[in-house]
């Protein structure tokens, strides 16, 4: 049976008014009303309406969260069901809900973030995969939607950053790979149009730069299991054929690996393979992946923490998580013709 404001009002001695006092932090009664009542609201197991307490409040409760991903592949990628499960972490202990939106094309990811603002749906949204040249900072200004970004965009923004640094963990692999003899390592990356698509790529060509070598063989991937294998194929038929590869993340680094195999390589023993982002399977290969561990559930906490400061007036302050560092695995060793090889 659901507790009511009157079942609370009547069990402490109160009156209606008095427990909506109580119940949502405002002045009108005494330090030690207050306690009796909250207390006697805890014993009865009352919740709040939050459907009630948006209608009265004109806040919705709700955070918006727009994944511009296909739908058939966006349950293959591990990272948005860690990110999202963070976000929901924060967000349940508020008594505030998520709105998901999963858009198919730039049109749909554009007319959800309309919609959203028109029915006046969420209080604030969390952006992921900032782009250069990102046209949703200014949508969203024009919109008056409040936000958080995974990350600065390039673009001036007004809106609070959740940054971590990509750079050092994709370096340390480079910097592992060449203390192992490798001096032909190949990078796997992401749609250069996102931000740490394009990070990831000159980390890794900065890093061979400062170890004496040419950069070698890049291939643009779009962070898919198919997009990794594809390119992997294409990096072991062509003429300078790499002896390990980067990839920009565990997904195409997975699929990656299992081509090489499929093909009767050895991992690491004729390729070595590095992955971004440390998700669950990446231990649980065979061999076990190096990889760069995100920690998408603490980025997707975080977010959501900082958009519901923002909504209580905190100041539009960045945030800056700790950098990843490299997870050495089995599925690198040293170069082929190297005296440990």
């Amino acid at each position: 049976m659901t507790v009511t404001i009157n079942d609370v009002a009547q069990a402490a001695g109160v009156s209606k008014g008095a427990v909506s006092y109580a119940l949502n932090g405002q002045p009108g009664v005494s330090d030690d009303t207050r306690e009796r009542i909250l207390r006697v609201a805890r014993e009865l197991g009352w919740k709040p309406n939050l459907r009630a307490k948006s209608l009265s409040s004109a806040k919705a409760f709700a955070v918006g969260l727009v994944v511009a991903r296909d739908p058939r592949l966006l349950g293959t990628d591990p990272f948005f069901p860690a990110f999202i499960a963070g976000i929901e972490t924060t967000l349940v202990e508020h008594e505030y809900v998520l709105v998901l939106t999963v858009a198919a094309s730039a049109d749909a990811e554009e007319l959800g973030y309309r919609k959203l603002a028109a029915d006046s749906r969420v209080d604030g949204v969390i952006l992921t995969d900032m782009r250069v040249d990102d046209s949703r900072i200014a949508l969203l200004k024009s919109l008056k939607i409040p936000a958080v970004t995974l990350n600065r965009p390039e673009t001036p923004s007004p809106f609070p950053a959740v940054c971590m640094d990509d750079t050092e963990g994709i370096a340390a692999a480079v910097e592992h790979l060449v203390s192992l003899g490798h001096t032909k390592i190949g990078h796997v990356g992401g749609p250069q149009s996102y931000i740490h698509g394009r990070s990831r790529r000159l980390a890794w060509q900065n890093a061979m730069s400062k170890a004496g070598l040419e950069a070698g063989s890049f291939i643009e991937a779009d962070f898919t299991a198919a997009g990794g294998l594809a390119a992997t194929a294409e990096l072991l038929r062509s003429a300078q054929r790499p002896t390990a590869i980067i990839y920009a993340n565990d997904l195409m680094a997975t699929a990656g690996q299992s081509y090489a195999q499929s093909l009767g390589l050895a991992v690491p023993g004729d390729l070595s393979i590095t992955g971004y982002d440390d998700t669950e399977l990446a231990r649980y290969l065979n061999p076990p992946l190096t990889t760069v561990p995100a920690d998408p559930l603490l980025w997707g906490r975080v977010a959501a923490q900082q958009l519901l400061s923002l909504l209580g007036g905190a100041p539009a302050e960045d945030i800056y998580l700790p950098s990843p560092k490299l997870v050495v695995r089995a599925s690198t060793g040293p170069a082929p013709g190297t005296p440990n090889n």
